[in-house]
């Protein structure tokens, strides 16, 4: 696989910043003082465990889950502090990729792809939806599959129509939910290099839960790996692994060795 470009990165602008982010279930603490920033036009890699709150920061990040404590701030919003109302339009700028791409069974693609874009974007013309929906199928490859159902498509190829929904509302934040898990490698090769894409295509900043580390290692401009509720090590892939921790060297070992 080509070397991952280099990505226009804005160190200055923070599109995301967490300080001291704290959550609870019951007497089990997932998340114990966190510190996150994410810049502007950044591929940010979650890495963990199964189990150790990656997905549940997501969620808090785009407002599904109440943090216990700390500050969650997403594009200049302190999620504590906005109303439903203004929670509701922050979500319109925040693409979320979910684990199994979430597409309405009874909907077309085309049908799919549309719900968002009518839902939020009022006085569209038909012609005005026809092209966005035809934009983003384009931009993940699969126009060819315009009508029709996801009971038909690959797993790859729903996993690819749930971006390109999420793409439809031009969102400045991606997040993306485990986006290789249950898929073969070839298409794991196909989804990274369209994570890319979109970084390239659509000036996004996104964070991305994996813990696949092929998938960290082909679109993270930045690793975090989560372990015992905090970021212990954050950096480049190679600087991330570059240890002997043993709560880390397994992870990595499991990865690329056996």
């Amino acid at each position: 696989m080509e070397k991952k470009t280099k990505s226009n990165i804005d160190h200055n602008k923070k599109v995301i910043s967490i300080r001291g982010l704290k959550k609870a279930f019951e007497d089990y603490a997932v998340l114990r003082g966190i510190d996150l920033d994410l810049y502007q036009g950044e591929n940010l890699v979650v890495l963990g465990r199964s189990g150790t709150g990656k997905s549940v920061l997501i969620k808090i990040i785009s407002g599904l889950l109440n943090p216990d404590a700390g500050t969650v701030k997403v594009l200049g919003h302190d999620l504590e502090k906005i109303n439903a109302k203004e929670l509701q339009e922050l979500r319109i700028r925040i693409g979320f990729s979910f684990q199994n791409s979430a597409l309405y069974d009874s909907m077309t693609v085309r049908k799919n792809l549309e719900f968002p874009l009518v839902r939020n974007r009022e006085n569209l013309t038909r012609k005005e939806i026809d092209s966005a929906v035809e934009s983003v199928l384009d931009a993940v490859g699969l126009l060819q599959t315009i009508n029709q159902m996801p009971s038909e498509l690959s797993g790859g190829q729903r996993k690819r129509i749930g971006i390109a929904r999420t793409l439809i509302l031009n969102p400045e934040i991606m997040l993306y939910d485990e986006p290789t898990a249950g898929l073969d490698p070839i298409t794991c090769i196909e989804i990274n290099e369209l994570i890319n894409e979109v970084q390239q295509r659509y000036n996004t900043s996104s964070i991305i839960i994996t813990h696949d580390l092929t998938c960290a290692k082909e679109t993270g401009d930045r690793i975090a790996m989560l372990l015992d509720g905090q970021f212990q090590r954050t950096g480049s892939f190679e600087e991330v692994f570059d240890t002997n921790d043993a709560r880390v060297k397994p992870f990595f070992d499991y990865n690329f060795i056996q």
